[in-house]
C-alpha cells in the first residue's frame, strides 16, 4: 500500500457514469480513497467493493454529509456543475476540503478550490502524474514559480501568525517588492527562489529597516519606501508596521513550568502569557510545555496544554538534576528532589535530535525563571523559556527510495514521479538530481552531493525523515540495484528501526541493463547476471570470483561501473577472464548514457571491446555462447525454436 497519499485522507471521488467509475478504480486504489457512486450504478461489476460506496439521495445532499469529513473531493463532472454543487458549502478556505475536477476523458486534472490551504494544487499534480494527465493550476505562486507564501512554512512545522495575508499575497502575485525579515528558522526555502522574484531580504548589514520605539518597548515601526508588503519569520510577535505584513513562527520555544500544588489554572495561563508579552515572544512559536513528573496531574498545566494544543513533556527529578541551570534553588530541591523545575525542564525539552550538517548547539534560556503570584488567585507559578537551534517539527516524516530510471524522465515510472513531487526534500548525487529537476516543485529543498558520499546521503535522509520531512532519496536505474535502498535500509536496521517510524516505501525504476537491452534487441532473453566492477564496497578478489563463475556458467553478464579515472585495470581483467570461457567473437554491447542526450551505443565483440571508450557512465553487456548479432541488434535465443 502506497504511503504517498496518507496525508490526504479522507479522500473522496465522485462520478456518475459507469465508464468513469471503471476508469477511476485504479486511481482510487492507489490513493486509498473512496469512490462514491449513485445507487443507479449498483449493477456494474466492481472487482473491489471496499473501494466503492453508494449514495441514495441528490448529489448536493450527499455532499453535505461528506463535506466536513473530507480532506479532498475529486469530481469527474462538468466544471459548471461542480461549481454549483459546492458554492453553498464553501465557508472557510482554511477548513474547506480541496476540490479537484477531472474531465470525463481523464486528460486534465484541475485544481478548483483550496489550492494552497487545502493542498489542492499539490494533490492535482500527484493525481495528474498517476493518470498521465495534464495538471491545471492557476494560482499566482505556481505561475511565478514561487513557493506558496501562505503554506510553505508548514513542512518545517512553523505556525502561521497574524497579518494581511490576502493583500501580501496579491502584491507577491503582482511581482511587487516584498521585504523578507527572517530572524530564526531554517532558510532552506530561500535556496530555490527564481532570479526574477521581487523579495528583498533584510539582513543585519542592510539599512532597509529602521526600527523606533512607538507606544511601548515591544512595538516597532518600519519605514521603507516602495515596499508593498512584509513577511516576518521569527519567534517574536508580528511587528507593527505601516505596510501589509504577515508572519510565520518557527517553533523554537520550550516553556518550563513549575507551580505550587492546585495553583489556579487561570493563574498558570496568565503567568505564561504575561512572560511571553514581557519578552515580546509569540505563543505560536512554542514547541511544547514541560514540567516535572510530580506535576503530571496538575489541572492547570494540563488545561493549558490542551487549550493551546501543545504537547506536554514530563521529566523525573533525576532527569532534571542532570541539567545545569543559572538559578538553582535549595528550597525547590528539598521539595521535589531537584534544584530546578522550570529552567531545567525547559532546557531538557529543547534537546532535539541534531541535524549533523548544522552542528547545532544545546538549547539556551531566553527567559530565566520568573516567579508569578496574583492577588485573589491560589498558588504560585514559575515560568522559564528555552530556545533551541532547530525548530520542533510535529509532522510525520517519510522516506521515499526512488529509482529514477536510466536518465530521460520519460522512462521514470508514474508512481516514482508522484513520490518525487510529494516529497519535501530531494537527496541524491548531483548528476541524477540535474536529470529530474524539471519535475520538481519550487518549494522543494534539494541537497546534492558527490558520487562518493552515499553513506552521508543515507544518514542525512534518515535524520531528516525522523525530524519530520518527506525525504526522497534518488538513485539512477532501480534504487534496489546498486542503488541507495540497501544502504538506507541497512542503516535503519542498525538503529533498530521498527519498520513504521519513519514509514518507508521503495519505488522501482528501469535499470541500466534493461534500458540498454531494450535499445539493442533481446540480449537478456536467457539466464543473466549483473556484476559491478567497483571495489570501493566489495573486495576485488570477491568480484573476480563472481566474474569467473558467470563466465564459466555461460551467463549473459551486465557489467556496471566498468572503469573510472583511477580504476582502469578491472575491465581489462574482466575481458581476460571471459576470453578463457567465451569465443572472442562473442557479441558485446557498450552503452553510455542510454536515453540521455549524449547516448552512444557500440556493438562489438569480446575481443575488440577494449578498443572502445568505457567509463563510469557505461554499461557493458557480454552475450553468452548463443547470443548472435543481427545488424545492430543482439539476440539471445530463449530456446523455443530449437
Amino acid at each position: 500500500m502506497s504511503i504517498i497519499f496518507a496525508d490526504y485522507q479522507p479522500l473522496n471521488f465522485i462520478t456518475v457514469t459507469e465508464e468513469n467509475a471503471l476508469q477511476l478504480l485504479p486511481l482510487v486504489k492507489i490513493t486509498q480513497g473512496i469512490l462514491w457512486l449513485p445507487n443507479s450504478l449498483k449493477n456494474i461489476d466492481i472487482f473491489d467493493d471496499n473501494l466503492v460506496k453508494y449514495y441514495d439521495r441528490a448529489l448536493g445532499e450527499h455532499l453535505v454529509n461528506i463535506w466536513h469529513e473530507s480532506k479532498a473531493i475529486i469530481f469527474t463532472l462538468a466544471m459548471g456543475a461542480v461549481v454549483r454543487l459546492i458554492t453553498p458549502l464553501l465557508t472557510d478556505k482554511n477548513t474547506d476540503p480541496a476540490i479537484i475536477v477531472i474531465d470525463r476523458s481523464l486528460n486534465y486534472v484541475i485544481s478548483l478550490t483550496g489550492g494552497h490551504q487545502g493542498n489542492a494544487d499539490k494533490l492535482t499534480e500527484l493525481l495528474a502524474n498517476e493518470l498521465e494527465a495534464k495538471p491545471i493550476i492557476t494560482s499566482a505562486s505556481s505561475s511565478l514559480n514561487l513557493p506558496s507564501i501562505d503554506t510553505f512554512g508548514h513542512i518545517f512545522g512553523w505556525q502561521k501568525g497574524e497579518g494581511n495575508w490576502t493583500e501580501v499575497s496579491i502584491n507577491i502575485a503582482r511581482n511587487k517588492p516584498i521585504l523578507i525579515q527572517q530572524n530564526s528558522g531554517l532558510k532552506w526555502w530561500q535556496n530555490r527562489l527564481p532570479s526574477h522574484q521581487s523579495f528583498i531580504f533584510d539582513t543585519p548589514e542592510s539599512s532597509l529597516v529602521k526600527t523606533t520605539p512607538e507606544n511601548n518597548e515591544n512595538s516597532l515601526k518600519i519605514e521603507i519606501k516602495d515596499i508593498k508588503g512584509m513577511v516576518y519569520i521569527g519567534v517574536e510577535k508580528t511587528p507593527k508596521v505601516d505596510i501589509p505584513c504577515i508572519s510565520w513562527h518557527p517553533r523554537l520555544l520550550w516553556v518550563g513550568i513549575g507551580c505550587e500544588r492546585d495553583t489556579s489554572p487561570s493563574l498558570i495561563e496568565s503567568a505564561v502569557t504575561d512572560v511571553l508579552n514581557k519578552y515580546n515572544l509569540e505563543q505560536k512559536a512554542i514547541a511544547s510545555l514541560a514540567t516535572i513528573d510530580l506535576k503530571n496531574d496538575e489541572i492547570g498545566i494540563l488545561a493549558l496544554a490542551k487549550k493551546w494544543n501543545l504537547p506536554l513533556q514530563i521529566f523525573t527529578s533525576e532527569e532534571l538534576n542532570s541539567v545545569s541551570v543559572p538559578n538553582p534553588s535549595s528550597i525547590v530541591e528539598n521539595e521535589v528532589g531537584t534544584p530546578s523545575v522550570a529552567e531545567a525542564s525547559a532546557l531538557k525539552a529543547g534537546l532535539l535530535p541534531n541535524l549533523s550538517e548544522n552542528q547545532l548547539k544545546s538549547p539556551y534560556l531566553v527567559v530565566p525563571k520568573q516567579i508569578i503570584r496574583s492577588l485573589g488567585k491560589k498558588g504560585a507559578v514559575t515560568v522559564a523559556i528555552a530556545r533551541s537551534n532547530l525548530e520542533y517539527n510535529p509532522n510525520q516524516g517519510k522516506l521515499y527510495l526512488i529509482g529514477t530510471g536510466p536518465g530521460n524522465i520519460e522512462y521514470l515510472t508514474s508512481t516514482a514521479k508522484t513520490a518525487l513531487k510529494e516529497a519535501d526534500i530531494i537527496i541524491g548525487y548531483s548528476l541524477y538530481i540535474d536529470l529530474i529537476k524539471s519535475l520538481l516543485r519550487p518549494e522543494q529543498i534539494i541537497e546534492s552531493s558527490p558520487i562518493t558520499q552515499e553513506r552521508q546521503r543515507a544518514q542525512r535522509a534518515i535524520e531528516l525523515a525522523k525530524w519530520g520531512l518527506k525525504v526522497a532519496v534518488i538513485s539512477s536505474g532501480d534504487c534496489g540495484i546498486y542503488g541507495m535502498a540497501g544502504l538506507v535500509l541497512e542503516l535503519l536496521a542498525n538503529q533498530n528501526w521498527d519498520t513504521k517510524q519513519p514509514p518507508l516505501q521503495v519505488f522501482s525504476g528501469i535499470t541500466a541493463m534493461q534500458s540498454v537491452a531494450a535499445k539493442i534487441g533481446s540480449p537478456l532473453m536467457h539466464d543473466f547476471c549483473a556484476i559491478s566492477l567497483s571495489d570501493l564496497l566489495t573486495p576485488w578478489d570477491v568480484i573476480e570470483k563472481r566474474l569467473i563463475a558467470a563466465a564459466s556458467a555461460d551467463f549473459i553478464t551486465a557489467i556496471y561501473n566498468p572503469r573510472s579515472n583511477t580504476r582502469t585495470q578491472q575491465i581489462v581483467k574482466t575481458q581476460e577472464i571471459f576470453l578463457q570461457y567465451r569465443n572472442p567473437n562473442t557479441p558485446v554491447a557498450i552503452a553510455r548514457s542510454v536515453t540521455r542526450d549524449d547516448e552512444n551505443i557500440v556493438i562489438t565483440t569480446l575481443e575488440m571491446m577494449l578498443t572502445h571508450s568505457i567509463d563510469m557512465l557505461t554499461t557493458v553487456i557480454i552475450g553468452n555462447s548463443t547470443t548472435k548479432r543481427y545488424h545492430d541488434l543482439l539476440i539471445t535465443p530463449r530456446g523455443y525454436l530449437s
